[in-house]
């Protein structure tokens, strides 16, 4: 009989707690911009420039210990990546000299699952993050002299939203400090960064193979609101 009761109890008092927790998680909304290049072996790196891209969605916060001091952060944001070229000359194929102008973006869905501690305001996250390619759009001009003089060639791009080259599902990692005040409205600075190439292996021709070992790589500023859980 006392192990019945000690059981309901135990029982009644995890319910109690759950139930607790339950109505603590909050949704949220947050938007920012991202300010984004690329890492990796890059070829003819010197051309390829830091470009600002918007960022916003939706968050879950879900608190771990009843004070709210951990919690974990699934989040789903719209994000645009990507870099410009800015015209700087290199040398190209057979020694002809180039230079490219104009920008790319890279349009995600990216999905953070983050480990978030919170103390007296301060916060600290970090996790792994998932990344789904929805489109590209490369608005670049390529401009060419050739090795031997001549007139230059100016050439834009072809199939500028073509993404059949790039590798869509991309795995990466994210990791921030920040500010949270009581009402639930944050201010964060966070880096994300991707395991793999976004080129496929086998593509050699896509910027004529110079990001062919290239990676997404990003500083964001956000503001967040949490709403409050009733």
């Amino acid at each position: 009989m006392k192990k019945s009761t000690i059981l309901a109890a135990t029982l009644l008092a995890t319910a109690a707690v759950s139930s607790a927790q339950a109505q603590s998680i909050r949704i949220g909304l947050r938007a920012g911009a991202n300010y984004s290049n690329l890492a990796g072996n890059i070829q003819n790196q010197d051309t390829y420039n830091n470009k600002f891209g918007f960022l916003g969605g939706a968050m879950l916060n879900i608190p771990v210990t009843s004070d709210g001091f951990f919690s974990v952060q699934p989040e789903v944001l719209y994000s645009q990546k990507g870099f410009e070229n800015k015209p700087t000359e290199y040398t190209g194929l057979f020694g002809a000299k180039q230079q490219r102008e104009g920008k790319v973006n890279y349009n995600y869905l990216d999905v953070p699952v983050l480990l978030k501690v919170r103390a007296s305001g301060l916060i600290f996250e970090a996790g792994p993050q998932y990344s789904y390619l929805l489109s590209a759009n490369n608005q670049t001009k390529t401009t060419t002299t050739p090795a031997l003089g001549g007139t230059p060639t100016t050439t834009e791009t072809q199939n500028k939203t073509d993404v059949s080259g790039l590798n869509r599902n991309e795995l990466g990692y994210l990791a921030g400090v920040g500010y949270e005040a009581e009402n639930g409205l944050s201010l964060s600075l966070r880096y994300t960064g991707a395991f793999s190439d976004f080129v496929k292996s086998d593509n050699n021709t896509y910027f004529n193979g110079d990001l062919k070992n290239a990676r997404h790589s990003a500083f964001q500023l956000s503001l967040g609101y949490l709403i409050p859980s009733k």
